[in-house]
């Protein structure tokens, strides 16, 4: 196991904390992410939570977040679209290299690596952090939809634009700095080493470690379709294992309905379930018994902009 960075000792945390930020990617996705979203934030069952700014009920997730700036939301920068009936297109039009011959923002992080041109991630990506601030957002933090900016596919990263962003506006970012608990892989892990020195030459707050559970519920529409009582043991042993240093663990719950069931191809079961967990006792047990203390990504950016003073 890797020793975490000083990134704990200098939020002012206790030596040897095990520290966790609960956020909840895809705000503004859809209507059943902002009904779920609203409320887990509301009673502080999550931590934080990062909007979708190109997404048809972003609107209403932005007008939430401007209300209450009181809470933690960043902006989850978006290049991909990636279900079939469901799309969502660029901010900055569809003339660039962020499109598919449909004219949205392409399925998967391939043929954004493949085709995207640094200038144009770089003023989208701008666009979509610009819309949230204009909206009234105190935005947090920036991650990422479907990691389309780590080049994890084909090694082409648009991480310069996005630290260029980051540093500009004052706002940590998503970027994990080992791959500690997700398995061992030395050429990833040297990238995040590079990554992760360009981040900090930037003045950029970046995690310890970046952990979630699958995507997909396994063996989906199967007889022995996986169970929210095996998903729940299944988180519950991740919140066990958490090590010293600063971890994200990120969701995306969802109220499981038409709406939602219309919108993806798969895992509405999931993100309903991730919703539950959220507010499982189990899950608060554990939480509690592990002594693990719950942060924000306020307190990485208030680091940050003190550190830049």
């Amino acid at each position: 196991m890797t020793a975490p960075s000083d990134l704990a000792d200098r939020l002012g945390l206790a030596p040897g904390a095990r520290a966790i930020i609960l956020n909840a990617d895809d705000f503004g996705m859809c209507h059943a992410a902002n009904t779920a979203i609203v409320e887990l934030l509301t009673t502080g069952h999550i931590d934080s939570t990062t909007v979708m700014v190109p997404c048809s009920w972003s609107p209403e997730a932005l007008a939430f977040a401007a209300s209450r700036t009181d809470l933690d939301v960043g902006v989850h920068l978006v290049l991909t679209s990636e279900w079939r009936r469901y799309r969502w297109r660029p901010l900055t039009g569809t003339g660039t290299s962020l499109v598919d011959a449909d004219g949205f923002f392409p399925a998967d992080v391939a043929t954004v690596e493949r085709d995207a041109t640094d200038d144009d991630v770089a003023a989208e990506l701008a666009a979509q952090l610009q819309a949230a601030l204009d909206a009234g957002v105190d935005v947090t933090h920036l991650d990422n939809h479907m990691g389309s900016v780590y080049g994890l596919v084909t090694g082409h990263d648009f991480l310069r634009p996005v630290f260029e962003l980051a540093a500009r506006n004052g706002l940590p970012f998503r970027l994990p700095r080992t791959m500690d608990g997700v398995g061992e892989d030395a050429a990833l892990q040297a990238k995040l080493d590079d990554a992760a020195a360009a981040a900090d030459a930037s003045g950029i707050e970046i995690i310890d470690r970046l952990w979630s559970h699958p995507f997909e519920l396994l063996r989906e529409g199967e007889p022995d379709e996986e169970t929210y009582e095996q998903v729940r043991d299944g988180f519950i042993a991740l919140l066990r294992a958490v090590p010293a240093g600063v971890t994200e663990i990120y969701l995306h719950p969802m109220i499981d309905d038409d709406e939602l069931r219309a919108a993806v191809d798969f895992s509405a079961a999931k993100r309903g379930y991730e919703l539950r967990l959220l507010t499982d006792p189990a899950v608060l047990q554990a939480i509690e018994d592990e002594a693990l203390v719950r942060i924000g990504w306020r307190d990485l950016r208030d680091l940050q902009r003190s550190s830049a003073r």
